[in-house]
């Protein structure tokens, strides 16, 4: 099932197009990614776990020879990898209580993976894991992530709830001190920063936030002794309370509909209405899952990328919203007679879709002006897309209520509640589904900074410009590997993207063990010709990401393009940009590498 296309001939693509510059204006703002405050000092108490206690241990000043950073999928696959290759010494320093990364954090009601299962979970054929749906729930995925470390014996070293506070290269020992806020100074021959881009919950700066006296939290610190229930919904604390959302992304779209069956009174502030296509979920066919063959998953991965990338495949093994967008319709029907897309052709096809995701909002939501507030006005890639079947039916239940701030967003708030449009709208609890930090400096998502070479800051080094070799090595910080999207591979399904990077990575360890080398750094030559090359591929289009409704993908509508081309992934797509990791590992030289053995000059 996907949603009906309707045919181009009807639409009037001018007056489209004025209507999607109309609705970016309304949302332009000053600030850009200023608007967000950090969760610190005043604000610190957001990030506080509320699902394990801290453990009290004494601050470690051993000698490791792999340190991973982050718990989540990356750290995960990092050690999986590492110990598939026959590295033992290996430690995990997560921030949370245990593994998981994101989903670790992501607790709240409706919490699912938006790609399936059977390529967004790594290593199922390794771990001989069946996911119960195509969309697997949060609950499996965090519990999938402890299996697999412990699979991988990641537990026995590992540093939970400890966060890194300073990488600082000690250039006569060859190792990286690391420095966390339990005091640890520990030492490592190599540091692999898997942190991932999303885990730093963002903090909207409205006017008199820190005067709420009611309950308020983050979705990703979800609140489950105030409002009852669990991640399978049934908020049955939440009966006699007034709730409001401030936030309707992707996050939002999955918690609302279980506020909405458990409150009195819900309330959703929304500033740009998210796109909602088709879900289709469903439980895994055990048939079908025991009939797949060997090697099934990378083959399933790389259709995935491959049709989400706008490659030219033959068949769409996935058949969900993602690939319907590229497989289905965009390369259907935008093709040229030369192969290629062009870009009026591009555009016609997103006006066509689109329309269909305006049309599902007029089929599903039964109150006219409710459902002209949740229509979305902008190209399909401006946000992320959302699939879900139960978000646009909520807003028919009669406690729930849309406050479409005509995307000017929450004006204040006070001691009780939320004031849009001078209208104030009292509240028992308020819910911040404003997702993570995406955008903004490393070190501020990060919580750390890393000091390489004669003390150079990496901060200080990238504020001239990102610069890396293959988005993961950095000249000036030798034994570091960066886990990174930027000048790197951008896909839709990020784990994906890691494990190559996982492969690649425990690639050059084993070859620097077999040569017996204890340095590896970047050459600053192969540095810059990556840089070069990266910018020269770049497809970033400074007229669509101008013409996008502000959201992370553009900046909050103030995007420097041409820093962004020179951090954009690889320009001829994902799979391409594997296959020259993978062509430079066949090599064998591992160039742009200088490798030195200790005693070595």
């Amino acid at each position: 099932m996907t949603t009906p296309i309707p045919p181009l001939d009807h639409l009037d693509t001018g007056a489209l197009r004025e209507k999607y510059r109309l609705e970016r204006d309304k949302r332009l703002r000053a600030d850009g990614n200023d608007q967000y405050v950090e969760m610190a000092g005043q604000f610190a108490a957001f990030l506080d776990d509320p699902y394990t206690s801290a453990t009290k241990r004494e601050p470690l000043f051993d000698d490791t020879e792999v340190i991973l950073i982050g718990g989540g999928f990356g750290g995960l696959l990092a050690g999986a990898r590492l110990h598939q290759a026959g590295f033992r010494d290996v430690r995990v320093i997560e921030k949370g209580g245990n593994f998981g990364g994101t989903w670790y954090w992501n607790r709240y009601p409706g919490a699912a993976c938006d790609v399936e299962s059977y390529i967004y979970l790594p290593l199922l054929e390794e771990m001989g894991f069946m996911p119960r749906r195509k969309y697997t729930p949060a609950p499996e995925i965090l519990d999938y992530s402890h299996r697999v470390a412990e699979r991988f014996d990641l537990y026995r070293k590992a540093c939970l709830h400890t966060e890194v506070t300073e990488l600082r290269w000690d250039e006569e020992a060859l190792r990286w001190i690391v420095s966390t806020n339990r005091g640890d100074r520990m030492r490592a021959k190599f540091v692999v920063m898997a942190n991932g881009p999303a885990h730093k919950p963002r903090l909207p700066g409205i006017p008199g936030i820190e005067k709420f006296e009611g309950r308020i939290f983050h979705t990703a610190r979800w609140d489950y002794d105030y409002t009852g229930g669990g991640p399978e919904g049934g908020l049955d604390r939440l009966a006699d309370k007034r709730v409001g959302v401030i936030g309707t992304g992707a996050t939002a779209v999955q918690c609302i509909p279980h506020l909405a069956q458990g409150t009195m009174r819900l309330f959703v502030f929304q500033r740009t209405p998210s796109a909602i296509d088709v879900r289709n979920d469903y439980a895994t066919d055990a048939d079908w899952w025991h009939a797949q063959q060997p090697g099934w998953q990378k083959r399933r991965m790389e259709n995935f990328t491959a049709l989400t990338s706008a490659a030219q495949v033959d068949e769409d093994l996935i058949q969900d919203g993602w690939t319907q967008v590229m497989s289905k319709f965009l390369r259907v029907n935008t093709l040229g007679t030369n192969g290629t897309l062009s870009p009026e052709a591009v555009e016609e096809a997103d006006f066509v879709k689109m329309e269909a995701i305006r049309a599902r909002v007029e089929n599903a939501v039964e109150d006219r002006d409710t459902a002209a507030a949740l229509k979305p006005w902008y190209r399909q890639f401006c946000k992320r897309p959302c699939f879900h079947d139960e978000y646009l039916p909520a807003f028919n239940r009669s406690n729930v209520t849309l406050v479409d701030t005509g995307g000017q967003g929450v004006e204040a708030i006070t001691e009780t509640g939320v004031v849009v449009a001078g209208e104030h709208y009292p509240l028992d609890c308020l819910v911040l589904a404003t997702g993570f930090e995406i955008g903004t400096a490393y070190t501020r998502r990060s919580g750390y900074d890393v000091i390489g070479i004669g003390g150079e800051r990496l901060s200080e080094k990238w504020s001239r410009g990102f610069a890396t070799l293959h988005g993961m090595h950095v000249h000036g910080f030798p034994n570091l590997f960066v886990f990174n999207r930027d000048q790197s591979a951008h896909t839709v399904n990020f784990t994906h993207s890691l494990d190559e990077l996982s492969r690649h990575m425990t690639h050059i360890l084993a070859a620097a063990r077999d040569r017996g080398a204890t340095r590896i750094e970047a050459t600053a030559e192969a540095e810059q010709a990556w840089v070069d090359t990266i910018v020269e591929l770049s497809t970033i289009n400074r007229d669509f990401l101008e013409s996008c409704t502000p959201g992370y993908y553009n900046g909050e509508g103030r995007m420097n393009v041409e820093a962004a081309r020179r951090g954009a992934g690889y320009g001829r797509g994902p799979l391409a940009f594997f296959e020259v990791l993978a062509d430079w590992r066949e090599q064998g030289d591992l160039s742009g590498l200088r490798l030195t053995a200790e005693g070595e000059a």
